[in-house]
């Protein structure tokens, strides 16, 4: 796995331990981490798909693999991680290290002020066919739905979700390492 710089603290999905690693990284969660796939199936959409962990070692990765379709008001699936705390007040943005199906893919945050099961903070992404590090700024992410804040705030997110969204199209995305800087 590409060593992050210090500081940046990752849910890994990488085989590594709880705790603080070689690289100063402090790990919240693993390849088997308690990731929930959940499809717009929950309101009566017709997008099918799964979330698979796949590989061993370092090389263990989330995969989610599926059908987005748009029919019947659908048009989603993700796998999402409920996060076991708050991200510091003084954290900045999302890092990512994906590849997938150079497709465009979205970062859902739910926050303690996302009741709603459709509201919650958004931020798109591009992958390609080669493993990548992202950064996304919590400043590009935007408010979902009415009555939420308009600006993100880390310390009151609680749950992140990889997502394909939006329209139709056959997903492909892999997730090595989802943390914040």
């Amino acid at each position: 796995m590409k060593a992050l710089r210090s500081g940046i603290l990752v849910l890994a999905l990488a085989a590594a331990s709880p705790g603080m690693g070689e690289t100063g990284m402090t790990h919240l969660g693993g390849p088997d981490s308690n990731w929930e796939f959940i499809s717009d199936q929950v309101m009566g959409g017709v997008s099918t798909g799964r979330a698979l962990r796949e590989g061993a070692g370092e090389s263990r990765v989330l995969r989610l693999q599926g059908r987005v379709s748009t029919e019947n008001n659908g048009g989603f699936i993700q796998a999402r991680l409920d996060l076991p705390r708050a991200l510091p007040e003084e954290a900045q943005g999302i890092v990512l290290e994906v590849r997938g199906n150079d497709q465009t893919y979205y970062l859902h945050a739910r926050t303690t002020g996302t009741v709603l099961p459709w509201n919650f903070y958004q931020a798109s992404y591009e992958v390609s066919r080669d493993w990548q590090e992202l950064r996304i700024p919590f400043s590009d992410f935007e408010a979902q739905g009415r009555l939420l804040r308009k600006s993100l705030a880390p310390e009151r997110i609680t749950s992140l979700a990889v997502v394909a969204y939006g329209r139709d199209h056959a997903a492909d995305l892999s997730l090595r390492s989802l943390g914040y800087y």
